[in-house]
């Protein structure tokens, strides 16, 4: 079978503006855009060095901009999509400095906090943006492929998701990361809320109990089991621990998902031997086959193909403003409200039992 891996390309992509030059930048936006000919009209970076580095490794990127105002004028002057690329607490700050009406993808989290996503909607809703954030895990050629087969009913009732991360990640190379009160479940199973929200919509009921870890005690938290309920058979559950560092033999990263006619296993291989990664892999059952399990051939993973997607959406609703866009502000805003609600279900404590002997 044949399943959708793609996402809708516009068919005259605008240029695009980058704020930001860290590596999410060099290892997944700009080989992304690379990889469908978009052109970067200009790339800035407080560390100058940065942008440079970026500007000549990318021949999509036309200039490096020195002053941030120099480049917001230029893309303004151009009809440039902005990228923004930078820690959740730039975020405010520059999108006040952007021209009404314009369009922005904001890199994910959304803010630290839900009062702040709150606070970036209003602005941008305020300032007429056409606005979304970077969540492309929904984008990824897998999870595509395993939305198709949904929506065409091959998988029957959905009743069961499971994303499971037993890997080692090596969180000393986010040094800020050590400044924040929220780690784990902001800046990484954030991906796996906003995936399941994008397939199951809003829980109805959370359970959650995140926690810190001994192989990162720098870290506020580094571990986190969530558990989402739709109703009474449907359930979703987020399984990590980032500090598996035993070799890579019983690592484990997948997202399976189960329905009355059928289920499907990705193995997310980019979390494996993290940075390095592994190929990814997508196999599915179907009851009424009897060849059983089977894998898709895969046409890329999460980086770079998924932010692929992420930008195209936005370009797309640039060309047909009444385009569903399935990243908009507003829908991370509900992303961000159900990362808020895992951690204060982890803060509620449980139900003790008993003392320590």
């Amino acid at each position: 079978m044949d399943f959708n891996q793609s996402p809708i390309l516009p068919k005259t992509p605008r240029p695009i503006a980058i704020i930001g030059a860290g590596g999410i930048v060099t290892d997944a936006h700009l080989p992304a855009y690379t990889m469908v000919g978009w052109q970067v009209m200009g790339i800035y970076d407080l560390d100058f060095a940065k942008a440079e580095v970026a500007n000549n490794k990318f021949s999509i990127v036309s200039r490096t901009y020195s002053d941030l105002s120099e480049l917001i004028k230029a893309a303004a002057d151009q009809n440039a999509v902005f990228d923004l690329a930078v820690p959740a607490d730039q975020i405010i700050p520059i999108l006040k400095q952007l021209p009404d009406g314009s369009a922005v993808l904001i890199q994910k989290p959304m803010g630290e906090t839900s009062a702040e996503a709150k606070v970036i909607l209003e602005l941008c809703e305020r300032k007429n943006l056409l606005s979304a954030v970077n969540f492309q895990l929904k984008f990824a050629p897998y999870m595509l492929a395993a939305k198709d087969m949904i929506q065409k009913g091959l998988l029957g009732e959905i009743y069961d998701l499971e994303m499971k991360v037993c890997v080692y990640t090596p969180w000393h190379l986010w040094g800020f990361l050590k400044e924040k009160p929220r780690m784990e479940v902001l800046y990484h199973s954030v991906h796996y809320l906003d995936l399941i929200r994008s397939l199951m919509g809003n829980p109805t009921r959370i359970h959650a109990s995140v926690l810190k870890s001994p192989k990162s005690p720098d870290l506020a938290d580094a571990r986190s089991s969530i558990i989402l309920d739709y109703d009474e058979v449907t359930q979703a559950r987020i399984l990590t621990n980032h500090g598996h560092d035993f070799g890579s033999k019983n690592q484990e990263s997948y997202f399976k998902i189960e329905g009355t006619k059928g289920a499907i296993k990705i193995t997310i291989g980019l979390s494996l031997d993290y940075p390095k990664g592994q190929a990814p892999k997508m196999e599915y059952c179907l009851l009424d086959d009897p060849k059983g399990w089977q894998e898709i051939p895969l046409k890329g993973g999460w980086f770079p193909h998924a932010f692929i997607g992420s930008m195209a959406a936005l370009q797309v609703t640039c060309e047909n403003p009444g385009t569903h866009l399935s990243n908009s502000t507003a829908d991370a805003l509900q992303t961000m409200k159900l990362v808020e609600t895992v951690y204060k279900a982890s803060e509620s404590g449980g139900t003790p039992f008993g003392k320590k002997s």
